[in-house]
C-alpha cells in the first residue's frame, strides 16, 4: 500500500466516525428537552459536519476518494442508544454519558493518527485543529453534565 492511501484510508475511517458523530448528535439534540444541550448538541453537528468537509478535502488531495457514509457500527449503536434512553429514568443524563465517552474515544483516535509523526504539514495541521475541537468540546459537555 504506498504512502498516500495509508494516509487517505486512516483519515477515511476518521471521516466515517466523524459522519457518525455528526448523525448521533443530530439524533441526541432531537431527543432532548433541555434548550442548552438542544444547542450544543447542534453545534457539535455542524462541527463534526464541518470536520468532515474538511477530511474529505485532504483525503482528495491525496488522489483518494472520501468514505460517503455512517459506519454499520455507528447505526448500532445509535440504536442502542435509542433502546437505552428509553428505558432510562434520566434521558438527557444518559445521552450526556454517552456525548462524554464518544468524545473521549474521538480524542485517542486523532491522537493515535497525531502519533504517526510522518504526516503532512497540513494533514498533521488539520487533525491537531480538530483533535483540539473536540477536547474544547468535552469540557464544555462536562461542564453541561455538572447542571443535569
Amino acid at each position: 500500500m504506498s504512502y498516500s492511501n495509508e494516509i487517505a484510508k486512516e483519515l477515511n475511517e476518521l471521516l466515517e466516525k466523524n459522519y457518525d458523530a455528526e448523525a448521533g448528535y443530530k439524533k441526541a439534540a432531537e431527543d432532548v428537552k433541555n434548550q442548552a444541550l438542544k444547542n450544543y448538541f447542534t453545534s457539535r453537528a455542524k462541527d463534526r459536519y464541518d470536520f468532515g468537509h474538511q477530511l474529505k478535502d485532504e483525503i482528495k488531495s491525496f488522489g483518494e476518494s472520501p468514505e460517503k457514509g455512517t459506519s454499520l457500527k455507528g447505526d448500532l449503536h445509535r440504536s442502542w442508544m435509542d433502546l437505552k434512553s428509553a428505558f432510562s429514568s434520566d434521558k438527557e443524563e444518559s445521552i450526556l454519558e454517552e456525548a462524554v465517552r464518544g468524545e473521549k474515544a474521538a480524542i485517542e483516535d486523532y491522537n493515535k493518527i497525531i502519533a504517526k509523526n510522518d504526516l503532512p504539514p497540513s494533514t498533521e495541521n488539520l487533525i491537531i485543529r480538530q483533535r483540539n475541537s473536540v477536547e474544547s468540546a468535552l469540557d464544555e459537555i462536562k461542564s453541561l453534565e455538572a447542571l443535569s
